[in-house]
């Protein structure tokens, strides 16, 4: 039996314990081809993104997918990102939270490009993502 990723847990239990406090998380994620989210706000092949429940509709933390509908620049966008591309969970008003290592994709070098199934979202300027304090984080395999 192979072992079970424990980086789905923690997303959840961060999650829960941002929520608890009044906090709002964040994910930063490692965006490739697997990745829905909006192009238009990733910088450097990363998205920083409001998982918070008054920033999200339908959210589901699940064990492969984290998913949702967020509005971005007033037009609704279903998102879908694979577990294993989140590389850190933190709360926005502390920075406190966990840093994850990139699982690679068992997919050709063409699927590293994160132009197909990144949806188009027009009239949107990228915002400056805030950064999860490093000095709070801590990486898990």
């Amino acid at each position: 039996m192979s072992e079970i990723s424990t980086k789905p847990y923690f997303i959840r239990a961060l999650h829960e314990w941002c929520t608890d406090s009044g906090y709002t998380p964040h994910v930063v994620v490692q965006v490739d081809s697997r990745a829905r989210v909006p192009r238009g706000y990733v910088q450097d092949g990363q998205i920083t993104l409001n998982v918070g429940l008054m920033a999200t509709n339908k959210l589901e933390l699940g064990n492969d997918f984290i998913e949702f509908q967020a509005r971005f620049g007033g037009k609704t966008e279903s998102i879908s990102i694979p577990v294993n591309c989140v590389t850190a969970i933190y709360a926005r008003e502390t920075g406190a939270g966990m840093g994850f290592e990139v699982e690679a994709f068992e997919g050709s070098e063409e699927d590293t490009d994160m132009t197909d199934n990144v949806s188009d979202t027009e009239d949107t300027k990228p915002q400056e993502a805030e950064k999860p304090k490093a000095s709070h984080l801590k990486v898990v395999k």
